[in-house]
């Protein structure tokens, strides 16, 4: 079977969130249960494209609107990612050196999504299933049944899977031109809300949908930001799949970014190199309890919460627990977090940005890893911290519904908490205190929680049933 990924993430060529993470797994998994996966995503101008050798392997030109622009598709030389990575490279729309962000996002995506299928409508053969991650690719199963320029493409089943219902896409009929054209009696299939959401298009049109997550698909036929109905309607098509984690670039026994490695069996004194080491970095003392946060500093993660979550603990608990943070996002939550910061005399620490290197030493080095996220469909972070041996506490929702046990339960990895509130995070701070201060409980819960697996064997083989329930 051949899988065509269309995605606007792919680690490590360009990753915002865990978008990325899934998709430059996910392939090599499919690939190793003997199918061919292909990923193809859009050439931005980053370290990646710069660093890496590439054929032409299509050249043409498009019509976007009015506005005619040429683009190539470009294939990786040397298969670094262990599958076949093509980049759509259309200048003056796609080169840019960020993924998102830009005044006109809604063109460059819609440009990326024609040219694709403009490509494959010059293949001698079809793939199997195109399967479209998120907003950005998700007009194509709109495109592919009901514009007449893909008309041989019709055939080709499609999967959408939602990584976040909360970002759609929306622009307004206005830009309707920008299409290739199609039958007008099914603009309906473009409309939700009085304007073009191509979430809402992808919902309708593919042949499934999924998101990363069992219990996140139960929570969007309540809230998914104004599609509920939709989703309920479309439910025979839907399911959740939780997403994997790739356990080779993910392994503390291996990981080239810690400080030490260490098996499960080494579990304390590996760790604790790690975070003596970490806590050197940021001036924390090593001997306290150690809990962080990785993420997005934006209100669905929780994140504004954060400041009042430090403050509280240090005071409440002044030298029992140390903090550190590491993120950015929303530029008042970042200056929140840095005044914490300065009025806090000792406990905490962090690092504005995004660094990939730091993000496993974090992992490596922390006795718990705080996720007090109001929306998560699945979660990764906390999938990385059970594999280094963190306990994560979550609140419960999504995917960390799914993913984590508390340890009061048996068999527990982690702790949770219900409300996205200060004081349920609060709460949960003081329980995992109680815990570390228990060394043969905690060490119990961290080896729990180090072999359960979370690697995309099961997960991949799921997608791979669920392309073969679709051939026709």
């Amino acid at each position: 079977m051949e899988i065509l990924h269309v995605s606007a993430e792919c680690y490590p060529v360009a990753k915002v969130g865990g978008l990325g993470d899934v998709v430059g797994a996910l392939p090599k998994y499919q690939q190793e249960l003997g199918h061919i996966a292909k990923v193809v995503l859009p050439a931005y101008r980053n370290k990646f494209f710069d660093t890496h050798e590439f054929d032409v392997v299509h050249q043409s030109g498009m019509w976007l609107g009015h506005q005619w622009y040429h683009f190539n598709v470009l294939k990786e030389r040397h298969n670094s990612l262990e599958f076949d990575l093509y980049l759509v490279d259309i200048p003056g729309l796609l080169d840019t050196p960020g993924v998102y962000g830009y005044p006109n996002d809604t063109e460059r995506f819609l440009a990326f999504q024609i040219a694709i299928l403009d490509w494959i409508n010059e293949w001698h053969h079809q793939p199997a299933v195109m399967h479209c991650h998120d907003h950005h690719t998700a007009l194509i199963p709109f495109l592919l049944s009901y514009s007449y320029k893909y008309n041989r493409l019709s055939q080709i089943p499609s999967v959408l899977t939602i990584h976040n219902a909360q970002y759609q896409g929306q622009f307004g009929w206005d830009k309707l031109y920008l299409l290739p054209g199609f039958d007008l009696w099914k603009a309906g299939l473009l409309d939700w809300g009085g304007c073009i959401n191509p979430l809402a298009a992808g919902i309708k049109c593919a042949w499934r949908v999924t998101t990363v997550s069992p219990g996140y698909m139960e929570e969007l036929y309540q809230n998914a930001n104004g599609l509920e109905s939709l989703i309920s309607s479309e439910r025979a098509k839907t399911s959740g799949i939780i997403n994997g984690i790739d356990t080779i670039v993910w392994d503390p026994a291996t990981d080239p970014r810690i400080s030490n490695n260490y098996t499960p069996e080494l579990i304390p004194e590996g760790k604790e190199v790690n975070k003596q080491d970490l806590c050197e970095r940021f001036g924390l003392d090593s001997s306290l309890p150690l809990i962080s946060f990785i993420g997005r500093l934006v209100g669905d993660k929780g994140a504004d919460l954060l400041p009042e979550i430090i403050g509280r603990s240090l005071h409440e608990l002044p030298g029992e627990v140390n903090f550190l943070v590491l993120g950015s996002g929303d530029p008042h939550i970042e200056w929140m977090l840095q005044e914490t910061r300065n009025y806090a005399s000792y406990g905490f620490n962090l690092h504005i940005g995004y660094d990939e290197a730091l993000s496993h030493l974090i992992y490596a080095g922390s006795d718990f890893l705080l996720m007090p996220s109001r929306v998560e469909p699945c979660g990764l972070n906390q999938l990385y911290a059970l594999r280094y041996g963190t306990i994560p506490v979550v609140r419960s929702t999504g995917g960390l519904k799914d993913t984590v046990t508390d340890f009061g339960d048996a068999g527990g990895v982690g702790i949770r908490f219900i409300q996205p509130s200060v004081w349920d995070a609060c709460s949960s701070v003081k329980r995992a205190i109680e815990l570390y201060k228990d060394k043969r409980r905690l060490r119990d819960v961290q080896l729990s929680g180090m072999h359960l697996d979370h690697s995309w064997n099961a997960s991949a083989q799921q997608y791979i049933d669920l392309y073969q329930s679709m051939r026709i």
